[in-house]
């Protein structure tokens, strides 16, 4: 039997804030790795957009599993 979740549960509530996090957390290494980059650390420039690959994919997987959860649609809050 599928659970009906609502936009106030916690689980939901939960994983829209790590989406969120992640994805601005990855806009905002775009920024950082420039920096690396003009102060000429290509090493620490690589390593910042691997964070922002893991974050951008911590991303998609939260959305995966909201729509997973809420594909039956949401019940009242």
């Amino acid at each position: 039997m599928a659970c009906t979740h609502t936009t106030a549960d916690d689980i939901v509530y939960n994983l829209i804030s790590i989406q969120y996090h992640a994805l601005k957390a990855a806009q905002a290494y775009d920024g950082y790795a420039a920096d690396a980059r003009a102060d000429g650390h290509e090493d620490v420039a690589q390593f910042i957009e691997e964070c922002a690959r893991t974050d951008g994919e911590r991303a998609r997987r939260c959305h995966e599993l909201l729509y997973r959860l809420t594909q039956d649609g949401l019940g009242g809050s």
